[in-house]
């Protein structure tokens, strides 16, 4: 199978060569979405002739980052996509489970969860991101029937294929909600895979209103049910 390594990154200039040292020793083929940086960032990419890098003039969102890999993918004939964040949350490390996993045949994505297993990863996490994953995983198993323990990790494998099947028009850290949705209405196979449960910096913030925990909740909840009500002439498919 040919995959692609894809790495959103906004002002990650503390990490980024690290990290991409530590995926290139996994895998070959990497693309980074520098979506608009101003940190210096991009001078770091610019050095580099390892990894093919798509940039955004101005900061356009998580998800516009997302779907811009899972276009590159299509376009270039690859066959999985695993997408990663580049602050040290997820391990390069664990890329080769998910190889494993691709190469077993039996998803069409492979979901990184940090809750899967109690015992991976001892990290103090910010309450608020807790507490709304746990109420958002809990609103897609009730409405959409998928029993999912972590449902806005970044760390997943996605067949190119199957992506293509989708219509994500989420820009912002919403697009999980969009995605889940679009996901199973299309019948896609969803497995989960255990990854190391790691805060780095729990003083991270999204930006804007979404830094106040009410109003980010509230923005996934409009995000998750107009997608819902989206799609409601269209009959949510059974997992194949």
């Amino acid at each position: 199978m040919k995959t692609l390594i894809a790495v959103p990154v906004f002002n990650e200039q503390k990490y980024v060569a690290r990290v991409l040292d530590r995926i290139l020793t996994h895998a070959p083929n990497v693309l980074v979405v520098d979506d608009g940086s101003t940190d210096g960032t991009s001078a770091i990419l610019a050095g580099r002739r390892d990894i093919t890098v798509h940039t955004h003039p101005q900061n356009l969102g998580y998800g516009e980052s997302i779907i811009d890999a899972f276009d590159y993918a299509a376009r270039h004939h690859y066959d999985w996509v695993i997408t990663m964040d580049c602050d040290e949350q997820h391990e390069p490390e664990r890329i080769v489970d998910f190889l494993a996993a691709i190469a077993a045949d039996d998803a069409d994505i492979i979901s990184g969860s940090r809750y899967l297993r109690q015992d991976w990863g001892t990290a103090a996490v910010p309450p608020d991101r807790r507490t709304i994953n746990q109420i958002v995983t809990a609103m897609i198993e009730r409405h959409l029937g998928l029993s999912l323990t972590d449902s806005f990790c970044g760390f997943k494998a996605h067949r190119v294929a199957a992506m293509e099947k989708l219509h994500l028009t989420v820009s912002g850290y919403a697009f999980p909600m969009q995605f889940w949705v679009q996901a199973k209405r299309a019948g896609l196979r969803i497995v989960e895979l255990p990854v190391d449960l790691i805060y780095n910096d729990p003083t991270r913030h999204f930006g804007g209103l979404l830094d106040n925990p009410d109003a980010r909740l509230r923005h996934y909840q409009d995000v998750f049910f107009a997608e819902l009500k989206l799609g409601a002439a269209m009959p949510i498919a059974a997992a194949r």
